[in-house]
């Protein structure tokens, strides 16, 4: 076997391992009988998304009888590269413009990006803020502790984008891989604070609170989304793309925290 196709195989064993991670449903073939499903549709999206677009699939299939959304969340660094080692998916929905080009330059998107929502950050702390977090200057307080996402991640990079904007060095005392994995430091007490995204302060709200900051404003992320090249049901990541832009996906994102693209 060719260096290549061990690098296909292996990436098709961590996406279907992963994939168990995200929305229920397994992987069909074909439509429903009259013709109206699109068949079975794999989506990766970053971990931001998970929330949204398990609804939005649930929303999906009850639009297409006969479909299925196999969802499969991560952080966008980890599943463009699944995708450029040859992981089968249908659509790709990330973080961050950059993640979103390591797949486009590859020559791995069927057509062009589009951007279908912006996200923008807020330092989670656990409910009732017992270390009075005000903003990000107090991030650097001696004894903090604080979850930051990993640079290449989109969610670290905004972080370092509003730190240094607002002048503030810290270090983080834990990197995570995806902003699900920051979010959870927190919900843990594993650390004082974490720079996430909004929209998942938001859904953790039960056990987090989001404090706003200024600075959030010069690093908002916009999150371009594409059908694959190589997609096994190049239909069926076309609807699943132009659905994601439709009004009720829109309102579904809106309610999630979201922000509308001009």
């Amino acid at each position: 076997m060719s260096a290549r196709a061990v690098r296909r195989a292996a990436a098709v064993l961590v996406a279907l391992a992963l994939a168990g991670c995200g929305a229920d449903g397994g992987r069909a073939s074909g439509g429903d009988e009259d013709g109206r499903g699109v068949g079975a549709v794999t989506v990766f999206a970053a971990a931001s998304l998970t929330e949204s677009f398990t609804r939005i699939g649930k929303d999906f299939e009850s639009a297409n009888p006969g479909s299925t959304v196999t969802l499969n969340v991560a952080g966008s660094s980890a599943l463009a590269n699944q995708i450029n080692q040859g992981a089968p998916a249908d659509v790709f929905a990330s973080a961050a413009p950059a993640n979103m080009a390591t797949v486009t330059e590859a020559g791995n998107a069927d057509g062009t990006p589009s951007i279908f929502v912006r996200n923008q950050l807020v330092i989670a702390v656990p409910r009732g803020n017992p270390e009075g977090v005000a903003g990000l200057a107090d991030l650097g307080k001696p004894g903090l502790k604080v979850a930051l996402c990993a640079q290449q991640v989109p969610c670290g990079a905004a972080a370092r984008a509003a730190l240094d904007a607002a002048g503030v060095a810290l270090t983080p005392a834990t990197l995570e891989q995806d902003v699900k994995g920051a979010l959870a430091k927190v919900k843990l007490g594993e650390v004082d604070a974490a720079v996430v995204y909004r929209t998942d302060a938001r859904a953790a709200s039960t056990n987090v609170t989001g404090v706003e900051f200024p600075e959030s404003a010069k690093a908002v992320n916009d999150y371009p989304i594409v059908a694959l090249k190589d997609a096994p049901n190049p239909a069926g990541a076309r609807a699943f793309v132009a659905y994601v832009r439709s009004a009720p996906a829109q309102a579904v994102l809106a309610e999630a925290g979201f922000q509308a693209v001009p």
